[in-house]
């Protein structure tokens, strides 16, 4: 695997590597990101993962500068996943100078759920994104559908762009009890990342609700909200969303996605389930 921290190094690279496949990341790889990985290999020639910890993504107060960073263990994992690029740069080549420019999401898409919750958020996402997009030149690029609403403001942002990239969802990858695998997941104690899995049990009853024809959406989103903060979590949401665009849904639209993000102890947990 080669590792290239400029720019100018991995452009070099990558115009003789053909079909390329790109996954971002922020590094602290678990098997989630791994998977990513692999089905890369589907769609492309050659993968190129990145590992960047994205300043512009970070509220105030959020963890930028305490962000797990693995790289030597990353590097492992990705060179025996047969990744054969890797781009590392550092904020100096990503931001050599401060961005004044920014992809400004539309507020319908990227102020509700986690939007609303952090500000600006996708704003930085859709940024480092494009900027990655515009240094590799991927024909495809893969993103978790954990990240639910960051997939959906990628896709809408390639096709609004007109930007020649296939965007390719990677299905969720849980632990054995449900928990869906994030790098997030280890700043959990012992007893909270035993309480952690009530999450998916907590959309997956709601899908399970919805799938056996309840329609009473708003009542079911705040039982689920009520079960989570009885078992000491604090919700920022649980919510129906049409997947499409994640706006409010009708009782007779399909396509439908159980969102949720709630903190438990220190940790917030993001999940979601497609119904």
């Amino acid at each position: 695997m080669q590792i290239h921290e400029t720019i100018a190094s991995l452009r070099a690279a990558r115009a003789d590597a053909g079909r390329v496949a790109l996954v971002p990341t922020m590094g602290n790889l678990h098997a989630g990101h791994i998977a990513l990985m692999t089905k890369a290999r589907e769609h492309a020639d050659q993968v190129i993962a990145t590992i960047f910890v994205n300043r512009l993504q970070f509220r105030p107060g959020e963890d930028f500068d305490s962000y797990p960073r693995t790289f030597a263990a990353d590097c492992e994992k990705l060179a025996a996943a047969g990744v054969e690029h890797l781009f590392a740069p550092d904020e100096s080549q990503m931001y050599p100078q401060p961005q004044s420019y920014h992809i400004e999401p539309p507020p319908e898409q990227a102020g509700i759920l986690d939007g609303e919750f952090r500000p600006g958020h996708f704003r930085g996402v859709a940024t480092v994104v494009m900027k990655l997009f515009q240094i590799a030149r991927p024909d495809v690029a893969l993103f978790g559908k954990k990240d639910y609403q960051q997939l959906m403001v990628i896709c809408n942002m390639v096709r609004e762009f007109n930007l020649a990239i296939d965007i390719v969802g990677g299905e969720t990858v849980r632990a054995a009890d449900g928990l869906a695998l994030s790098s997030r997941n280890g700043y959990l104690s012992a007893a909270e990342r035993a309480e952690a899995p009530r999450l998916y049990g907590v959309i997956a009853d709601l899908v399970t609700k919805v799938r056996g024809g309840a329609r009473n959406y708003a009542e079911l989103e705040q039982i689920a909200m009520q079960l989570l903060r009885l078992n000491g979590w604090m919700p920022d949401y649980v919510a129906l969303r049409k997947k499409l665009d994640l706006q409010l849904p009708s009782a007779h639209d399909s396509g439908l996605v159980v969102l949720a993000a709630a903190r438990l102890g220190s940790t917030r947990l993001i999940d979601n389930l497609e119904v």
